[in-house]
Formats: structure tokens, C-alpha cells, sequence
């Protein structure tokens, strides 16, 4: 049996890039299709939510540098997974390049922790649509039944009385819809998330737009939280916020922003999952990935600049106003006559976790398709439909192991565990693309990330130390519930995973000496 960290060929992953016929996934995606795949996992709840929690926790009106911060740390993973996405177009993402660069054992630990982003993150999300969906019914004046909107592990007191929650059927019907979207078709997928796109960019727009003329001058000044901040309280004179601690005020304080408004920049590396069905990955790739990532970050910061110079980044420290309501607040207690806007950021959040919702469950059911052609899951996540030539056997088990985590467990228990998971995944990809160019540095690079040759890894260095900063600024209890769930990962590892790999039992068909060279022979006009 082969060690644990024994290494996939590159050469086998490329003849794997470059099948076609059934069993095969169908390039259908191009460029454009690629930018709105990466701009719809990225604009969701974590633009409208994360941006008032950073700036009451940590960053205050600096919370724009954070947001820089964070993009910066994705940037650089984001060259890292632009140069592996267009050298290997194959689904499965930061698995499949581990499986290459470091051995089976750390493509397991990534695969595992991409589910705590996907999936996890998918279902965090859908029973955060099924709220804002009754808050939107509210405008309407109707709402739906507490019992059938929240988990069984949830209660509350409603108009007096003691309600307990029985199932989330919203937060159940979007997962469905989405997963049959998704097992219908990519491009029918890709269509539907290109559309929403629109509308919520076009809202997040209209927001900066409006609100640029509201600005207050003053409560950008200072920019950064103070040393000596005084404690934010609430009515009763219970201390809620304080700033003595030194990832919440100054440069530090930056730093802890971008660890909170990290989560909004989660998805970009989605578009990596697609690599296998672009049709040009050479070319589309890095665009798709860089280019989500570029016009997200402007966006980032544009909202919010006009979100802390609207409203005091105090103002944001009540729990109650620094997340959900937040940019509902800041409009209507400072945007007089502009209060239909209240109700359009409501929709443009909805449309937002739908698009965010779509891209994890295509992700997770791409480094699925992934790892069980490998052997490390079950054989029948790897099934094409006969019809639509997507992996709907995958598709249909996260529409159970989701659907039934979004209509019966509560929201708050994944929290920042999709950011663990991420960061991890860059950390990973970043150092393998080191790896890569130390162990193969004649394979053709349609795209180089750049400073980062195999004596001078500059980029794949920092980008592995910033998002190991931002894992280092996470708060106690996700860094234990991440680890809790790494260790489950390695138990079923050892008991299914590393029983039934196809590298472990030889199965993996190494190419002859021929076919190798006419895999990885260098282009001389595409080095």
C-alpha cells in the first residue's frame, strides 16, 4: 500500500483535464460566465452584514483598509489559484492541486475543510434567506408561521406567546430548487446566477450612489479605533463593546476587521471547482478568478466608506444594529425620504445568498465528483446524469445532507467555521504552487502568478502568511470547532478514505513514457 502522502501524477491529471465523451463534464462555461460565477458567491450577506459588525468590533471607519487587507491575502492565493486552474482545468479545486503537490493525505484535509466552506456554508446561508424572507413578507405586513420557518431547536415568544420552531421550510425549499437548478444544467445554472448578479450589484450601487450624499465628514474622524476607546454601552449600562485588546483598535484592530469581513470575500475560489467546464481554461480562469475578485474588493470599499461616513461606527457596537440591521439603520435613521431603499437592500441580501447558495452547492458537489473518482468518497458522487451530463448523484445527497442541516439545525452552529475552512485552503494552495514550480518547473503555465519562482516564492508566501494571520485572528471557540471537525475528518479518513483510495490500492493508470511526454512536454510558444 502507498503512503499516505503519496502524489497523484500530474500527468494522470492532465489526461483526466483532457477527456471528453460521457463521464465527462461539458465545457459550456466562458469568461463572462466565470467573473458573475465568482461576483455571485462573493456579494452576499457578508457586504451587508460583516461590514458594521468590523467596524463596531474592531476597525471602526478603517474598516475600508480592512476590507484592503482582506482582498490583498486573497489576491495573492487568488494568483495561486489562477496559476494551478489554467495549468490543471480540472474540477475539484485546492483538492486537486494538493493531490499533486503534497500527497493524498493533505488533498483529504482540504477536500474536508472545502466542506466546511460549501456545504457547512451553503446551509448557514439558507437558513439566513429563510429570515430575511419573513422580514421582507413583514414590509407586505404577513410573515410566515414561526414554527415552520425555524429549527425545532429554536423558541421564541411571539405576540405573547411561547412558539417553538418544527422545520425551516424555506431555508428547505431554496436548497431543493437550487440542487435540481443545478443537476438540470451549469449553463442554465450559470444564466440564473448571472441575472441575480445583476440585480444585486445594481442595489449595492444604488446604495453608494444615494448614500455618498450623506456623508458626514466627522464620523471618519479618527479612522482608526483609538487605544483608548471608551466601552460601548447598551441602555441598561451593561458593557457590549471594549477596545483594549489589540486586534480591536489601530492597525491591530485592521487586522481583526479583516479576519471578520474575510467571510464576505468567500466564493472567489469557487470559480476553481469550474475549471473542468470552462471553455477556454487557459484564458478564462485567471479572468474568472481575478476578476471576481477585483470588482468585489471596489465594491467592498465604496459601500464601506459610505456605510461608516452615514452612520457613526458607534452606533454599529449595539449587537442588535452591528450585523443584520445594520445598513436598514444606517438608511433610515440618516437617509430621510430614502427609506424604500431599507427594502430594497433586503431583496438585493436575499438575491444575494440565493447566488451564494447556487455557487456552494456547485463547489461541493464538484470536489465531491473529485474525490470520489479518486476513491476517497463514495463512487456515486462521481456519476454523470445520462441526460445533463452533471454530477446529480452528488447534487442529490447534498440536497439531503444540507436541505436537512438548513430545516432542522440552527444557523449559529457552522459561524465561522466557512472561514476556517477557506483560509485553509489558501494557505495550502498557496505553498503547493511553491511546490509545483520546485518539482515541475518545465510544465507550460498558460497563466504565472508573479514573483513566485522556485528560489523566490514571494507571492505563494504571502499569501500563505496573511491568511494564516487572518485563521491566528479568528476568535477561540471557531479555532476549537475547527479543529473538532479536522479530527473527525481524519478518522473517517483512516477508516473509509485511505481503504478505498484508487492511488492506495495502484488502480491510478500511470501514463507510459510516450504519453507522459505528450502530456507534459513543454510548448515553446506557451511556456
Amino acid at each position: 500500500m502507498a503512503s499516505i502522502f503519496a502524489k497523484k501524477p500530474l500527468a494522470v491529471l492532465l489526461g483526466e483535464a483532457n477527456s471528453t465523451g460521457h463521464g465527462t463534464l461539458q465545457r459550456t462555461l466562458g469568461a463572462g460566465n466565470l467573473v458573475a460565477l465568482g461576483v455571485g458567491a462573493i456579494i452576499g450577506a457578508g457586504l451587508f452584514v460583516r461590514t458594521a459588525a468590523a467596524a463596531a468590533q474592531a476597525s471602526g471607519p478603517g474598516v475600508t483598509l480592512a476590507f484592503i487587507v482582506a482582498a490583498i491575502g486573497c489576491v495573492f492565493a487568488g494568483l495561486c489559484y489562477a496559476e494551478f486552474a489554467a495549468m490543471i482545468p480540472i474540477a475539484g479545486s485546492a483538492y486537486t492541486y494538493a493531490y499533486t503537490t503534497m500527497g493524498e493525505f493533505v488533498a483529504w484535509v482540504i477536500g474536508w475543510a472545502l466542506i466546511m466552506e460549501y456545504a457547512l456554508g451553503a446551509a448557514t446561508v439558507s437558513i439566513a434567506w429563510s429570515e430575511y424572507l419573513n422580514k421582507l413578507l413583514q414590509v407586505f405586513g404577513t410573515s410566515l408561521p414561526y414554527n415552520l420557518s425555524h429549527s425545532p431547536f429554536e423558541s421564541a415568544v411571539v405576540n405573547g406567546v411561547m412558539e417553538h420552531g418544527l422545520i425551516n421550510l424555506p431555508a428547505l425549499f431554496v436548497i431543493v430548487m437550487l440542487s435540481l437548478l443545478l443537476i438540470k444544467g451549469t449553463q442554465e445554472s450559470a444564466m440564473f446566477n448571472a441575472i441575480v448578479v445583476v440585480l444585486k450589484v445594481a442595489i449595492v450601487l444604488v446604495f453608494i450612489a444615494v448614500g455618498w450624499q450623506f456623508i458626514n465628514p466627522a464620523n471618519h474622524t479618527p479612522y482608526l479605533i483609538p487605544d483608548n476607546a471608551a466601552p460601548v454601552k447598551n441602555a441598561a449600562g451593561v458593557v457590549v463593546r471594549e477596545y483594549t485588546a489589540w486586534n480591536k483598535h489601530g492597525w491591530g484592530g485592521v487586522l481583526g476587521g479583516a479576519a471578520i469581513v474575510f467571510f464576505a470575500f468567500i466564493g472567489f475560489d469557487a470559480v476553481s471547482t469550474a475549471a473542468q467546464e470552462a471553455k477556454n481554461p487557459k484564458r478564462d480562469m485567471p479572468i474568472g478568478i481575478l476578476g471576481s475578485l477585483a470588482v468585489c474588493t471596489v465594491l467592498y470599499i465604496l459601500f464601506g466608506h459610505v456605510l461608516t461616513g452615514v452612520a457613526n461606527w458607534r452606533e454599529f457596537a449595539d449587537p442588535a444594529l452591528g450585523g443584520e440591521a445594520s445598513v436598514t439603520y444606517a438608511i433610515k435613521a440618516h437617509m430621510p425620504g430614502y427609506e424604500w431603499l431599507g427594502t430594497a437592500v433586503t431583496v438585493a441580501i436575499l438575491l444575494g445568498f440565493s447566488s451564494v447558495i447556487l455557487v456552494m452547492l456547485m463547489g461541493q458537489s464538484r470536489v465531491f465528483f473529485s474525490m470520489a473518482k479518486d476513491g476517497l468518497m463514495p463512487k456515486a458522487f462521481s456519476d454523470l446524469h445520462p441526460k445533463f451530463n452533471t454530477p446529480y448523484k452528488s447534487n442529490l445527497a447534498l440536497l439531503v445532507f444540507v436541505g436537512a442541516f438548513a430545516a432542522f439545525v440552527p444557523g449559529s452552529v457552522a459561524g465561522d467555521l466557512t472561514s476556517f475552512g477557506t483560509l485553509l485552503a489558501f494557505v495550502l494552495v498557496s505553498i503547493g504552487v511553491w511546490l509545483m514550480r520546485k518539482s515541475d518547473p518545465d510544465q507550460p503555465r498558460p497563466f504565472r502568478s508573479p514573483l513566485s519562482s522556485a528560489s523566490f516564492p514571494l507571492v505563494p508566501i504571502l499569501g500563505a502568511a496573511i491568511c494564516t494571520l487572518m485563521i491566528l485572528a479568528l476568535d477561540s471557540n471557531t479555532l476549537k470547532l475547527a479543529l473538532g471537525w479536522m479530527l473527525l475528518g481524519f478518522v473517517v479518513y483512516f477508516l473509509y478514505g485511505k481503504k478505498n483510495s484508487m492511488l492506495q490500492k495502484g488502480v491510478v493508470v500511470v501514463p507510459t513514457e510516450m504519453e507522459e511526454e505528450a502530456f507534459i512536454k513543454p510548448d515553446p510558444n506557451n511556456r
